[in-house]
């Protein structure tokens, strides 16, 4: 049985710091952009995330490209 994987929808999420826990250290939230091309060139995701990074007065984090995908039968 081949399987085959279909991206469905595509989002990109930067974590932007929220405040500091008890310890001192920072916590972040995510900020999503939905509605990103499914074929994307992750070079271009980066550059665009890193685009928004500059305008954030916020410290941030990790920059993710989530992916759901649909699984298909042949």
């Amino acid at each position: 049985m081949a399987v085959i994987k279909q991206i469905a929808t595509t989002s990109l999420s930067i974590e932007v710091q929220s405040g500091v826990d008890l310890a001192g250290d920072p916590k972040f939230s995510k900020k999503n952009f939905s509605n990103v091309r499914t074929d994307v060139v992750p070079e271009n995701a980066y550059a665009v995330a890193q685009a928004i990074k500059s305008v954030l007065s916020a410290a941030t984090g990790s920059i993710l490209l989530n992916e759901s995908s649909n699984l298909d039968q042949m």
